[in-house]
């Protein structure tokens, strides 16, 4: 018999591959079956629903050595948030020289902290096999570009995406940190979800630009991280301004305050507001981040009164 001439049965009513049905347990039979799975089974089948659940959600485990985690996240791609990752990095170095800083880039797809910090070759295995992070500018940093040719495109699917990911997280030799900033890929799918429940976070930083289009997928981005019972620090309104470097005249090329007006909606605070300037993505290309390259400019500076405010928003670190 073939699979299209077996019958199909769905509580107690047989559905036939012509599209018509019968009820061999006749209707008296089926109705008694519902009445009952309404009562004490139905209880029954929703417990062992919940439990097969909540075996499937892993159980968070912190990184070692790490003491809070920061993600920096988007809805949209290409509004600069490894810029925004690499430069709070940074700052949270430059505010405080007694804080051991980290960067983690799960962008496994378009990995970028290996430009933007300068950095190339393959980590070195400690003593336990774990990968040692590469250190630049005083920032232990580890990305999937470190394990991969440059030009080398990751054809991956997406289990093998999540045996990266927690490689990255679980397999890498941090030492003692006091700040994880995690550069996290666009959008809100399973890299997202697989971070946010296997480790504890201290807070996400969503990064938009003001156009309507970008906002709407940070709208998205912050309501996942709700969801998953991660703190929404606030905003970042990045490109926020255009400055002509002659006449001075400023000009809202992505348009004026659409993160404020987000923010305000999600009850959230923006946190600061990074300006489009060419010395930021010069200073990103060439791998020198501008926090550290030109820290008494305007922009650098901008990126430090952020690191500030995240800090004040970061619940205390577990003792």
């Amino acid at each position: 018999m073939g699979a299209w001439q077996r019958l199909l049965r769905f509580g107690g009513v047989v559905l036939r591959p012509d599209g018509g049905s019968t009820s061999p347990l006749g209707r008296s039979r089926a109705l008694v079956c519902r009445r009952q799975l309404s009562g004490a089974e139905s209880e029954t089948l929703k417990q062992r629903r919940t439990q097969i659940m909540s075996r499937g959600l892993p159980k968070q485990r912190p990184i070692e050595g790490v003491k809070q985690v920061i993600v920096v996240a988007s809805g949209k791609g290409g509004v600069g948030k490894s810029t925004t990752a690499v430069n709070l990095a940074l700052a949270l170095a430059a505010n405080d020289s007694s804080k051991a800083i980290g960067l983690l880039d799960v962008d496994v797809y378009g990995p970028s902290i290996p430009k933007m910090m300068n950095l190339k070759g393959n980590p070195e295995l400690s003593q336990s096999n774990l990968m040692r992070p590469l250190l630049n500018y005083g920032i232990a940093c580890m990305s999937m570009g470190f394990l991969i040719e440059e030009t080398a495109p990751v054809v991956w699917r997406g289990l093998m995406v999540m045996s990266a990911i927690e490689k990255l997280l679980r397999q890498v030799d941090w030492g003692q940190l006091d700040y994880l900033v995690v550069d996290m890929p666009p959008g809100t799918g399973d890299v997202q979800l697989s971070v946010s429940q296997n480790i504890p976070i201290s807070g996400a930083v969503i990064v938009s630009t003001p156009q309507d289009i970008a906002l709407m997928d940070a709208h998205k981005g912050a309501e996942m991280f709700r969801k998953v019972h991660v703190p929404v620090l606030g905003l970042v309104q990045n490109m926020s301004v255009f400055q002509c470097p002659k006449c001075k005249h400023k000009t809202h090329i992505f348009g004026a305050d659409g993160a404020r007006k987000l923010a305000r909606t999600l009850g959230l605070d923006v946190l600061g507001d990074i300006p489009l300037h060419l010395n930021i993505r010069e200073a990103s290309d060439t791998g020198q981040p501008i926090v550290f390259s030109q820290p008494e400019s305007d922009e650098a500076k901008a990126y430090l009164r952020i690191a500030v405010e995240v800090v004040r928003r970061l619940p205390p670190p577990p003792e």
